[in-house]
């Protein structure tokens, strides 16, 4: 592994981001319709390997069930607005019609309202009537609390995911969350990060999860490089969490923990990167919230962009270019990677002549 002298007392390696790299055509190619990019994870099989990530600009209950059943996986957010108000279109409204510095700070107020238990009820108990898997995510500060009521709701995935977690988070102020304990003790499947080197990975891994978030100081609503400092280029973050996956697969004697790139994806050329890399899936939220039916209205934001005392996300404004299913499954009208996410995976993968992805992860890559 080289490293880079940065100064006499600091040495670095180097690291890519999915623009660093791309993907090589091999000598056979295949029709796209052969392709499959389905995936399962425990008990669970999706026919696109997609995570609508939890954030309030780009999942409501409405917009789970549709994600779901277009044969992908649709978190909600379970301390957003709708588990604060009985009814927060208004809020929905208001936000998207924010303007200037005043933003953050009315934000905040918004967010400030109390999450409520029978609220997390109701929103997973419709997400379930509609006969799709149901999926919720809560940060690792607010687990514990609410954790009793998430499972009870008849949740089939929980999703840990804050900026970074850690298998061992110390604090002297509260009892700190042990992620094996907890996992162990829980009913249903686990997802939990982010991450970004091979060792985070690997403890995670020991944990039970049964999949791991890769990534943190991406995406288009954070900020985290510029206020923390923090963040970690996604090609090399996710191939180093497929490493431990491999890893782990022979430590453990055969438990496959699944690797999902969760952050700097924002076209589809990024996805085909993320999975070439090593991902099984994919979490995106910014693409998303470019439909026209998005809850956000044609901003996106996520829990950072209204932190209370150290806020690490902005509010984003994109030009809608198509609903939901048209950015999945085209037709494009564009020619920049926003729209036909799946179209544009299926025909990577037929180029290089792959026809699954757990084949597509071996394919070859080159750095720019």
């Amino acid at each position: 592994m080289t490293e880079i002298e940065i100064g006499r007392a600091k040495r670095a390696r180097r690291a890519y981001s999915f623009d660093d790299v791309a993907i090589v055509p091999s000598r056979r190619t295949r029709d796209p319709e052969e392709v499959s990019v389905a995936w399962q994870i425990d008990a669970y099989r999706f026919e696109l390997p997609v995570i609508a990530a939890p954030m309030d600009s780009v999942m409501s209950p409405e917009t789970a069930v549709a994600f779901g059943r277009y044969g992908g996986l649709g978190v909600l957010d379970l301390e957003g607005l709708w588990t604060r108000y009985d009814d927060p279109t208004p809020l929905l409204e208001e936000v998207a019609g924010l303007d200037g510095p005043e933003a953050t700070r009315r934000m905040q107020e918004i967010y400030a309202a109390p999450i409520r238990a029978e609220l997390i009820t109701e929103r997973l108990h419709q997400i379930r009537e509609a006969g799709v898997t149901v999926a919720g995510s809560l940060s690792p500060q607010r687990t514990k609390e609410f954790a009793k009521a998430v499972v009870d709701a008849g949740v089939d995935m929980f999703v840990i995911r804050g900026t970074t977690v850690s298998a061992e988070h110390v604090s002297s102020q509260a009892e700190p969350l042990n992620l094996k304990e907890f996992i162990y003790e829980l009913d249903v499947p686990v997802i939990v990060g982010g991450c970004a080197t091979y060792q985070a990975a690997l403890h995670l891994m020991r944990t039970g999860a049964a999949g791991v978030l890769v990534g943190f100081g991406g995406g288009a609503a954070h900020t985290t490089r510029t206020v923390l400092g923090v963040a970690v280029p996604m090609a090399s973050a996710v191939a180093d969490v497929a490493a431990a996956r491999r890893d782990y697969l022979d430590e453990s004697g055969g438990r496959y923990v699944h690797v999902i790139a969760d952050g700097s994806i924002g076209r589809s050329g990024d996805v085909a990167k993320a999975i070439a890399c090593g991902a099984d899936a994919v979490m995106v939220g910014s693409p998303f919230a470019r439909a026209s039916d998005a809850p956000g209205r044609g901003f996106h934001w996520g829990a950072e962009a209204h932190h209370a005392e150290l806020p690490r996300g902005q509010r984003v404004g994109f030009e809608p270019v198509g609903t939901l299913e048209e950015i999945l499954f085209g037709p494009s009208r564009v020619a920049d990677g926003t729209m036909n996410l799946i179209g544009a995976l299926r025909r990577s993968m037929a180029t290089t002549g792959y026809t699954d992805l757990k084949e597509f992860q071996r394919v070859e890559v080159v750095v720019e």
